[in-house]
């Protein structure tokens, strides 16, 4: 699919439904793609492709392209960095990989539930897991828990009080290596993005990760600043990596991550699509 003459064509590549932390079921965040106008979807749940098969059929059924995404937590020299596999394409290899990611997720909401105990909050692991509603786990949904059972008003008091790095309930992720992450892309068939860099997206930091194996930098994100969107603009020109874009999306109606708020072009998409080509018709890829 490509714009219809004279009329621009935006993708977002980047969004989240209740298949992790989002607040949207799949079908429906295809539902409010086509409402917005936007050509083609990526969906990059944490840790988990459960969405995509849904989103799909939603998007086949509407038109829109779904390209089938994963957000993946990693950490290089003790930074926490976020990988995007997109264009998955063996989602059966890949789900035996993200299945022993959601148990360390499980594992370690399970702790923060022991230390919430500890502190006399008397939530339970089942009551965190209700809110993920089979999704893959994480802080979000303990955040929900403690904001229905009144302990905390909203999600900021939740995180600031216990569940953020300086919070008393907090608990480290267990550590996946950018080098574990890009593998996992890889081996689905999938590029691998890094995901919101920010002010880290430098050129000491970049070449490290190309030299694992890194495809590309997400450029347009709502927390990445007009300075950063350049600086990180220029590096993908300059190291021949693809650009990719989105709104990081969970669902809010209002805020500064908004469906589709990005605009980030289709030409972005097919870049990505000629990269996955010649990744297909490497030796080294096949």
């Amino acid at each position: 699919m490509s714009a219809d003459a004279g009329r621009p064509t935006f993708v977002d590549l980047h969004t989240h439904s209740t298949a992790s932390d989002g607040i949207l079921p799949p079908e429906q965040v295809i539902e409010a793609a086509h409402r917005c106008g936007l050509s083609a979807l990526a969906l990059t749940d944490h840790d988990t492709i459960g969405g995509v098969k849904p989103a799909r059929a939603a998007g086949e059924r509407l038109g829109i392209r779904v390209i089938a995404g994963v957000e993946l937590s990693a950490f290089y020299q003790d930074h926490e960095v976020h990988v995007l596999a997109l264009h998955l394409t063996h989602l059966e290899a890949l789900e035996k990989r993200l299945g022993e990611l959601r148990v360390l997720r499980h594992t370690r909401a399970q702790k923060i539930v022991d230390k919430l105990n500890l502190l006399g909050i008397p939530i339970t692991i089942d009551e965190v897991l209700e809110q993920s509603n089979g999704g893959a786990v994480g802080r979000p949904h303990v955040a929900r828990a403690l904001i229905a059972r009144g302990f905390v008003h909203d999600f900021r008091d939740a995180f600031m009080r216990y569940l953020g790095g300086g919070g008393s309930a907090f608990v480290a992720k267990e550590k996946l290596s950018i080098e574990d992450a890009i593998a996992i892309a890889h081996e689905a068939g999938a590029l691998a993005i890094w995901a919101h860099p920010g002010e880290a997206g430098r050129r000491d930091r970049v070449e490290p990760l190309i030299a694992a194996g890194l495809d590309g930098l997400e450029i347009r994100h709502p927390s990445h600043s007009p300075e950063d969107i350049k600086r990180l603009q220029a590096l993908a020109y300059f190291f021949g990596l693809v650009p990719s874009g989105g709104s990081d999306w969970h669902g809010a109606n209002e805020g500064p991550r908004r469906l589709g708020n990005m605009n980030v072009p289709y030409s972005w998409l097919e870049r990505q699509d000629e990269k996955r080509a010649s990744m297909t018709a490497s030796p080294s890829m096949s």
